[in-house]
């Protein structure tokens, strides 16, 4: 008890000290706790059939979005394919396009951030890395055409059930992605899984390169989740 007054007058002649400095002087710097999001990236991928500008979700999936521009930064992309295209049985505008390198010259993998953590969903134009085990993505990449929440973590499920981690959507280009979907997939499937779904030939990726924020009538507006 005998302590009180003396903490409530060292605590006065601190907030006095303090109004002493200029106003600026009293803007302290933001802790980890309060800084400000980090900006999302935009990334064009460019294609004989269209442009297709990605969104990154710098913030919420930061080692996937860093892997993707480790790859986009170092051109490694201007090599790279969309060789897949899984179509729904019966539809022509669902399912998912799939593109990278195939493991040809990929960079070492990294860990994987599963939508239980990240927040982020598999819903239409989501893009995703793909995976076998968790903690081997590379460079391989998917687009949904169409929700897919089966690709979403889902920790009461069994065996490996931490899905596939989102990283960004596509805000131009989804036709483009249609496209692409639509084309013809004869092509031979080295993993049984993907049989009728290889393109041949595939779609080159000529160009992935960071761009501004994308503006105009087609840029898609987020998902209402």
């Amino acid at each position: 008890m005998t302590q009180r007054p003396f903490v409530r007058r060292e605590i006065l002649v601190g907030a006095g000290l303090l109004a002493a400095f200029p106003a600026a002087a009293q803007v302290l710097a933001p802790s980890p706790l309060t800084r400000p999001p980090l900006p999302n990236a935009y990334v064009a991928l460019d294609t004989p059939q269209g442009r297709i500008v990605i969104e990154l979700a710098v913030e919420q999936a930061p080692i996937t979005t860093a892997n993707f521009l480790r790859y986009v930064d170092r051109k490694l992309y201007d090599k790279a394919t969309f060789f897949r295209a899984s179509r729904a049985p019966g539809a022509v505008d669902y399912g998912l396009i799939q593109g990278g390198l195939q493991n040809v010259g990929a960079l070492p993998p990294v860990a994987h951030e599963p939508t239980s953590q990240t927040g982020l969903k598999h819903v239409d134009g989501t893009v995703s890395i793909a995976r076998t085990a968790p903690g081997t993505a590379t460079s391989d990449f998917f687009i949904c055409i169409g929700d897919a929440p089966y690709l979403d973590a889902n920790p009461a499920g069994t065996g490996d059930n931490l899905g596939f981690a989102a990283f960004g959507r596509v805000v131009q280009g989804m036709d483009v992605a249609k496209k692409i979907l639509a084309l013809p997939t004869p092509g031979k499937a080295i993993n049984p899984v993907m049989k009728g779904q290889i393109l041949d030939p595939p779609v080159p990726i000529t160009s992935a390169r960071r761009v501004p924020v994308p503006t105009g009538p087609d840029v898609t507006a987020p998902p209402k989740l």
